[in-house]
């Protein structure tokens, strides 16, 4: 179902377009992703495991395998990034899917490209990066395997908080589209260019990438990397259900496509995400039955929890979702109590009438990309899992290899941003430019930013990998 009113968004929809799925014709409009133009069509499972089990979206950012299907004779595409065409052929599948035999023997040659600098995600610290780098005369190369830039950016609603230098009163989409605005046309840019993988080719670093079907092998002598994070998965019987939706794909679908992605829901989290997604998700027309919080306490601020209370959601700590009931998508969710252990407490158990389990448990780093690069990684639980070890000024364990965002460790957008200048800075100084003062400017930004209750626990883990960072440049 669209959305055709909503209290902040406008959907400028493009041209209507029809293709097929599993023969049917189905409506959809330009500029739609395969995934969002089938549930706005009401169509919720995208393939089946080899066993036959149903799956559906989870992610919407291409990080995960749930929505893989064949797309005009090719399987395993990521239908969750790719945008519908006309006339195009979607086929669901069932495990791996096979190629069409027509592919196997077309021959594919490689364009070979050059660039000085390389930013691979072009999400807040990717474009802030980019930002910087044109201010100083270099024109980055920036790869993004969504069809929208601005990372999660572009669906998020509500107003920054903070002072007026971190765009304090700004909505999350609006401050996207100024950084976008500021260097469009300047930097080059491939959208829907997936990042395959990183190679050393005569003592060269050399990317792979896929985009507009060919294979791009790009050299690059500086390297951004702001891949960003990806949503936690959480155990529980049924979590394989079309209907359980990471937090980040319910925004997608809302708040970009105007899509509807269900009538009643569960939120499963009361971090500052969940509680943020669960006034969307009301925006949106969505009931909320409630929101359920493993901890004692919520860990989102408090302002966030109190909008939704007002709207008649319970927040219920302590309680988790035991189980998702239905056979082919959510038909509802069992939740329960749970103590110090966080065991289920029997005889607390509650079902709840809902077709959306929105999860909000996390998110872990995306750092394969910097794992093959040979950045050597740790173990911080307080950034959100592994991490690649960096210096104060974003430099990896592998010279010329820079980090910033999600991907150097979980944080706020604000603060990917200012990792993302940071980054920036750091190149340049290596090549010589006078940026010592703009370096100073930004670290003691992130320095007031980490001072705040909800800085402690990013603070506390980056004076770990930096620790880690100097034993490791001793040893």
């Amino acid at each position: 179902m669209r959305l055709e009113r909503h209290p902040i968004l406008e959907f400028v929809r493009g041209k209507r377009i029809t293709f097929t799925f599993d023969g049917e014709s189905i409506e959809a409009y330009e500029g739609e992703t395969i995934a969002a133009a089938l549930h706005a069509a009401g169509i919720r499972v995208l393939s089946r495991t080899r066993s036959g089990a149903p799956r559906g979206l989870f992610c919407a950012i291409g990080k995960c395998s749930s929505c893989l299907m064949t797309v005009d004779g090719i399987p395993n595409v990521r239908t969750c990034v790719t945008p519908i065409r006309e006339g195009m052929v979607v086929e669901s599948q069932r495990g791996p899917g096979k190629l069409n035999p027509v592919f196997r023997h077309r021959p594919h040659e490689a364009v070979c490209k050059e660039a000085e600098v390389v930013i691979v995600g072009a999400g807040p610290a990717g474009l802030s990066a980019a930002k910087v780098l044109l201010n100083h005369g270099i024109r980055p190369l920036v790869l993004d395997e969504n069809p929208h830039l601005g990372g999660q950016l572009i669906k998020q609603t509500h107003k920054f908080f903070g002072s007026r230098a971190e765009r304090a009163g700004t909505r999350g989409f609006s401050i996207a589209d100024e950084l976008v605005e500021e260097i469009e046309g300047e930097a080059e840019i491939l959208r829907q260019a997936r990042v395959l993988g990183l190679y050393c080719e005569d003592g060269r670093r050399v990317l792979a990438v896929a985009h507009a079907e060919k294979l791009l092998l790009v050299a690059a002598k500086d390297l951004v990397v702001a891949t960003g994070a990806q949503e936690r998965f959480l155990l529980f019987p049924g979590n394989h259900l079309p209907g359980v939706y990471g937090a980040g794909a319910v925004q997608t679908l809302m708040n970009v496509y105007g899509v509807k992605p269900g009538e009643r829901a569960l939120m499963v989290g009361a971090g500052n995400v969940g509680l943020i997604v669960s006034y969307q998700l009301l925006q949106a027309g969505v009931e909320v039955d409630a929101v359920v919080e493993a901890m004692p306490e919520i860990g989102g601020y408090h302002v966030h929890a109190a909008k939704i209370r007002r709207l008649g959601v319970p927040i219920l700590t302590s309680h988790t979702v035991v189980r998702a009931l239905g056979k082919e998508r959510v038909e509802g969710a069992m939740i329960a109590q749970i103590d110090g252990k966080f065991e289920p407490i029997p005889g607390t158990e509650r079902e709840l009438a809902v077709d959306l389990i929105c999860l909000a448990v996390g998110l872990n780093p995306s750092t394969r990309l910097l794992e093959q690069a040979g950045a050597q990684m740790g173990y911080v639980p307080e950034l959100g899992g592994r991490v690649p070890l960096h210096s104060p000024l974003m430099e990896t364990t592998v010279p010329g290899v820079y980090v910033a965002g999600d991907c150097a460790g979980i944080g706020e957008a604000s603060t990917a941003m200012l990792e993302g200048e940071l980054a920036a800075f750091s190149l340049l100084a290596k090549k010589r430019f006078e940026v010592r003062e703009k370096i100073a400017l930004v670290q003691r930004s992130l320095e007031k930013l980490r001072r705040g209750p909800f800085g402690e626990r990013p603070r506390t883990g980056k004076e770990k990998v930096f620790t880690l960072m100097k034993e490791v440049a001793v040893g």
